[in-house]
């Protein structure tokens, strides 16, 4: 096959790579919203977050939207920066409402509100490729 005429599954695996990258970035936001509310009680905790739409961006290949940084060993006895993962550069520190006695930024109705908000952007783009697999499938089988 020629590069310039793309087959149908490549076509097929593109369009749905943009998904892919969304519940991956999705899931990330969820564990770190969950790390959020499990560590409301520890002290000096800073609540943390995903910008989405940089992730996003980060994934489909504009790296700059991303941010990620590459480290220069100058010297022997550095250690070798290793890669903090795909979503790194859109890790963020939560805005702190109110400041804590003990330095934590956890805001519990925040986290739970952004939580549950996530959980149904999840399920609201699984639901979405679940209805795009199914029409390819009524495609394939022509009825």
């Amino acid at each position: 096959l020629h590069p310039a005429n793309p087959t149908m599954i490549d076509r097929l695996d593109r369009d749905l790579n943009v998904q892919r990258a969304a519940l991956n970035a999705r899931a990330y936001r969820q564990e770190l919203l969950a790390s959020n509310i499990a560590n409301a009680d520890t002290p000096h905790y800073k609540a943390r977050d995903l910008d989405f739409k940089a992730a996003l961006s980060a994934a489909e290949g504009n790296r700059e939207a991303g941010g990620t940084v590459a480290l220069a060993r100058t010297q022997a006895g550095h250690l070798p920066g290793a890669d903090a993962g795909p979503w790194s550069g859109a890790l963020r520190y939560r805005t702190e409402y109110q400041g804590a006695v003990d330095g934590n930024t956890v805001n519990m109705d925040v986290e739970r509100a952004a939580f549950a908000e996530n959980a149904m952007q999840m399920e609201a783009l699984i639901t979405f490729v679940r209805g795009r697999l199914r029409d390819l499938g009524t495609a394939i089988q022509g009825q």
